[in-house]
């Protein structure tokens, strides 16, 4: 019976993001449905053409939410009451341009944005990276096994088998609190900083000698 010896694997490479996610949108409150459906559909159109201003296609602009909800009031003895309606319209924007994201948020609050829920920053194409960090937590087995192996008696001989487990690339968020300001204000700082991509394995290898 063949001798071998199972060990982790851990490799991580450290990238720039190259993409900025980004949600933002509208609130509005009017007496009906009707007239709060067209003060949303106004205050986005004039988002959307701030945002395409800014240098985003067309196809890097999905439709994230779309609501419309009645305002009740309950403190009334005969029931719930219908007081107003709210829409709510949000939309997620790949902006490929980094050093435009500041201004991009900036314009769409001018324009009437009500709301920014989300800014996270990522790599379009991790593909590479994974494969660096992949040869980088091959490397990392081959050196716990080989200093397993050896305190044993033994040396390491062929893989005998390899289990990778999902490669780890968390987006680098920008907290919601930091995003509520005006348009007024001073224009807004926004870094992307650095993100890592993770890769794990479990391998396992021959052992030969003694």
């Amino acid at each position: 019976m063949k001798r071998s010896i199972t060990v982790p694997g851990q490799g991580t490479v450290v990238v720039e993001p190259d993409v900025a996610s980004i949600r933002l949108g509208v609130n509005v409150l009017a007496d009906t449905a009707g007239a709060a459906r067209e003060g949303a559909a106004k205050s986005m159109k004039a988002v959307l053409e701030s945002v395409v201003k800014q240098g985003v296609g067309r196809s890097d602009v999905r439709t994230a939410l779309v609501s419309l909800n009645p305002m009740m009031d309950y403190s009334g003895s005969k029931g719930p009451k219908i007081t107003g309606y709210q829409v709510q319209n949000s939309v997620a924007i790949t902006l490929r341009t980094l050093a435009k994201t500041g201004e991009l948020i900036d314009a769409a609050l001018a324009a009437g944005a009500s709301t920014l829920d989300s800014l996270d920053f990522r790599l379009d194409d991790p593909t590479s990276a994974t494969d660096e960090a992949r040869w980088a937590a091959m490397t990392d087995a081959l050196a716990r096994a080989t200093t397993i192996a050896r305190a044993a008696g033994a040396e390491v001989g062929n893989v005998q088998a390899v289990v990778e487990g999902q490669p780890m690339t968390p987006p680098m968020p920008f907290p919601a609190a930091r995003m509520a300001m005006k348009a007024a204000d001073t224009s807004t700082p926004v870094e992307s900083g650095t993100q890592e991509i993770s890769v794990s394995l479990t391998v396992t290898f021959e052992l030969v000698g003694k």
